[in-house]
């Protein structure tokens, strides 16, 4: 059975939890503990969260994992069969997370761990992130889902960051810049959730909001 490491307060995490359960694949949880999140660095040479273990050895990163999952469960799809489509959904999921999650994550110790960053960052940070929200919108359908009018991997993604940008840019500007760029990600995630796999993941993810995580590592491909 495919064992997926990690926790329920990492969005990357949530974003494999999610395709897992909307397949219906069978799955381990093996939740790594919080002090600092220690993992198998065989399995995770960065020491990141999400890692799948398989049969035939361990995948790290998110996308990476999502792609195989696809690969062995094409059923139910979570990618077009289409070459055109596929790219295009595969263009949002990587333009979310290169171009804003990676962005706002700049700011997630100040937002989430009680730390205090410099006035010239954050404007700078702010400034990149009105753009890329800007550009994503461009890209984004909402037609109601994020790459069109049917669930698919890239709802994955954009369920678990959007919500974690909103959040953070509230706490740290003190408005909520994915909305402002006229991204209405709490109705898009009311639609979300209107899914079982989606609500055992926020289910797990509250559940799990009790456990202290250690600030994870900036470093890398944007998984934590």
């Amino acid at each position: 059975m495919l064992k997926l490491h990690g926790f329920s307060l990492s969005n990357y995490y949530n974003k494999v939890k999610l395709a897992l359960l909307e397949k219906g694949v069978p799955f381990e949880e093996v939740l790594v503990p919080v002090a600092g999140h220690p993992v198998d660095r065989q399995m995770s040479p960065l020491g990141k969260v999400p890692y799948l273990q398989t049969e035939l050895g361990s995948l790290c990163e998110s996308q990476v994992i999502l792609d195989y999952i696809e690969a062995c469960h094409p059923t139910p799809a979570l990618v077009p069969t289409d070459p055109w489509l596929a790219a295009k959904h595969r263009e949002i999921t990587t333009f979310l997370e290169l171009h804003v999650e990676l962005c706002v994550r700049q700011i997630y110790p100040q937002a989430f761990f009680g730390g205090t960053l410099p006035e010239k960052f954050l404007a700078r940070v702010k400034g990149d992130l009105v753009k890329h929200l800007a550009a994503f919108k461009q890209l984004a359908v909402f037609g109601p889902y994020v790459a069109g009018d049917t669930f698919s991997a890239a709802d994955c993604a954009a369920y678990v960051h959007l919500p974690l940008a909103g959040l953070a840019t509230k706490i740290v500007y003190g408005e909520d810049l994915v909305v402002a760029a006229g991204i209405d990600w709490k109705t898009y995630v009311k639609l979300i959730e209107q899914r079982p796999a989606a609500q055992k993941v926020a289910a797990d993810r509250k559940a799990d909001q009790g456990r202290k995580v250690a600030l994870p590592g900036a470093a890398g491909g944007g998984d934590v």
